[in-house]
Parts: structure tokens; C-alpha cells; sequence
């Protein structure tokens, strides 16, 4: 029999486990993985409360999801989704950082999970029975802040491949017979969508929090040189070595871009390019690796 909770506190999240592809097999339904932030929306008696993945309350930068919540026909609920900049219809990680800065109220949440509803705690039902409560909850209504994350049943391999004709960040994959488990789990599985291209290296820096070099990287615009973002450097053996001597030879003063927040830069006249692997999706580099260089 369900829980029947007292009282609501912030649940600590069910996280998907990366994989390279699809899972195969019966149950599984397949979300468009919104490039965005988790979130967990708290709502007692009309009043709502929004917490991040970490547990830290930012009902106040996400006002919009607040009233939205406060309008949802329940006493009390727990809904769990991914905060996402509301824009041309595709998740757009940069625009939420800016948007979160400034507090505007145009943040949308797609609502994929629903943990508690008027007293009932839900995390031991199926993900099929909470999602038909949570689209339930939510209903129609195209002006709302709060959006049902639709799903895609069947083959994992054909949704996956749309994503990466459409250049969206990817997938998560879920067991649709499956309990709500916090932490990492093998019943939510995620699958990015990676593209390659080349990039011109502008200069070198340091990640901030692990200490490992990166290339810091531009692109050829109309307008000239874009800057583009950094890329870990996963040159190897020789390779490596020659790379570094080439920058090296190119070292300059030259700092037309300001946009690393890496420490001690160093910039470099843009005569090498090197092949970038990263997460399409997003204007500037994610999880980027640059994997080979040509002078």
C-alpha cells in the first residue's frame, strides 16, 4: 500500500545512469532530454517552493513555475522535471543561464515525474501510473509554465537518431514498470548526442575546477573569428607534445576574446585547428575534447 506522508520534504533525486545507446526490449519509453536544470516543485495548500537538484531553494528565480504550480487542481504534490528557457520550442542551456541571472519569468518547467499527490506518496507505484497522474494534474493548456514531458514509446534507436538529425542534446530512456529510486539508477539511462567538427585554436588555459589544460577555441563567422568555448586536450603521446610546441612557436599578447574564465591564459596567433567532439545542442562547447590538431 502507498505511503500516506504527513508532511512534504525536498526528495532527493532519481539521476539516469550515460550509456552509448538505447536500451532494446519492452517497458522502455524515451524522453527528449531537455537541456536545462533539474528541478522539484514542492506544493502545499496553494503555496509552492522550488528546489534545485541539490536540494537549494530557488522558488524566487523561478517565479513563473511557482505561480504556475499554485494554479495545479491538488492540495499537495511533488513534481519532478527539468527547468528549461522558453524560446523557439528547442531547450536552450545558454539562454537559461542568462535567464536564471536575471530572474525572468519566461522559465518553463517540463514536468516528466510526479513523486506525491494530496497525501499519497507515489514513488513505489510504476512510472506508467505516476505519469498518468501527473498528466492528469497537469492537463492542457498551452499558456501554462508547467508542460508535461511528452513521451515517445518503442524504438529507443529511431528517437535517438532524430534527436541527432535535429542536433538536440539527447535522450533519457526509461523503465516504464519502474519505482521511483533515488540516486543513480539502471531504470532511467541517458544517451547524448556527441557531432565532431574543427575549430580554430585563439590559446590555452586551465580548467578552473579540475586543473586540466584546455584549448580555447573560435570558429569562422561572416564577421570574422567567433569564439566558441573550450575543449579539454585529449591529445596523446607525440601528438600531444607536437601540439604544445606548435603553440608554443604561435604565443602572443593577442587577446581579442575575454569570454575564458579559466586561469592563466595564454593566447596564440589562430593558425592551428583542431577536430572538437561535443554535445550539439548548445551555442558555446559542452563537454568538448579535442581528439586531433593540424597546423
Amino acid at each position: 500500500m502507498p505511503h500516506v506522508a504527513t508532511r512534504l520534504r525536498f526528495i532527493e533525486p532519481q539521476l539516469a545512469s550515460p550509456v552509448d545507446q538505447p536500451p532494446k526490449g519492452n517497458y522502455w519509453i524515451h524522453e527528449l532530454k531537455h537541456d536545462g536544470y533539474r528541478c522539484q516543485v514542492l506544493l502545499e495548500q496553494g503555496s509552492a517552493r522550488v528546489f534545485t537538484r541539490n536540494g537549494h531553494d530557488w522558488s524566487q528565480r523561478y517565479s513563473s513555475i511557482v505561480d504556475a504550480a499554485s494554479n495545479l487542481r491538488c492540495n499537495t504534490a511533488i513534481l519532478d522535471g527539468e527547468a528549461v528557457q522558453d524560446g523557439s520550442g528547442a531547450s536552450d542551456f545558454d539562454s537559461l543561464r542568462s535567464a536564471k541571472r536575471r530572474w525572468a519569468p519566461e522559465t518553463i518547467l517540463y514536468a516528466f515525474d510526479l513523486l506525491h499527490l494530496d497525501g499519497i506518496d507515489l514513488r513505489r507505484e510504476t512510472l506508467f501510473e505516476r505519469r498518468a497522474n501527473l498528466r492528469w494534474l497537469i492537463g492542457v493548456n498551452a499558456e501554462s509554465r508547467i508542460q508535461f514531458s511528452e513521451e515517445f514509446d518503442g524504438d529507443g534507436d529511431t528517437v535517438f537518431k532524430a534527436c541527432i538529425e535535429h542536433k538536440l542534446e539527447g535522450i533519457v530512456s526509461k523503465h516504464s514498470m519502474s519505482r521511483y529510486q533515488s540516486g543513480r539508477s539502471k531504470t532511467w539511462l541517458k544517451t547524448k548526442c556527441f557531432t565532431q567538427s574543427t575549430f580554430i585554436v585563439v590559446g590555452t588555459d586551465y580548467d578552473p575546477h579540475t586543473g586540466a589544460p584546455r584549448a580555447l577555441l573560435a570558429r569562422n563567422d561572416s564577421a570574422g573569428l567567433i569564439y566558441a568555448g573550450a575543449a579539454f586536450i585529449a591529445l596523446g603521446g607525440d601528438e600531444r607534445a607536437a601540439f604544445f610546441a606548435e603553440l608554443e612557436c604561435l604565443q602572443t599578447s593577442w587577446t581579442a576574446f575575454k569570454s575564458s574564465r579559466g586561469v592563466d591564459v595564454k593566447w596564440c596567433d589562430p593558425k592551428l585547428t583542431v577536430e572538437v567532439k561535443y554535445l550539439a545542442g548548445s551555442k558555446f562547447l559542452r563537454h568538448a575534447t579535442a581528439r586531433a590538431f593540424t597546423r
